[in-house]
């Protein structure tokens, strides 16, 4: 898995995604979801070290099975939130404060 953290200002969005899906573009409807380097592709985690991620940051974007799973044992959200893109889980968590 792979997390990368970007800042703007005093926001932060915690973007993950599996290791497997860096570079692949996938398609959802007429709008092509490339899952980029530059966006996905920070340091490597463990599922522990992206757990701890998760408390800490409050705009998060997940593409992939192992991470989605990550965020549902938390119960940060529901199968309900998941969205499916050629059957890749993806979700955005955004926590009011």
């Amino acid at each position: 898995m792979y997390c990368k953290i970007h800042v703007a200002g005093a926001k932060t969005v915690l973007a993950a995604c599996d290791a497997e899906l860096i570079g692949k573009t996938l398609k959802f409807g007429e709008v092509d979801f490339h899952i980029s380097e530059g966006f996905y592709k920070g340091k490597r985690v463990s599922e522990e070290g992206l757990s701890k991620l998760l408390d800490e940051h409050n705009n998060i974007n997940l593409v992939g099975k192992k991470v989605v799973s990550v965020a549902l044992k938390k119960d940060l959200i529901s199968e309900r939130a998941i969205i499916k893109i050629e059957g890749i889980p993806h979700v955005q968590i955004y926590r009011l404060i």
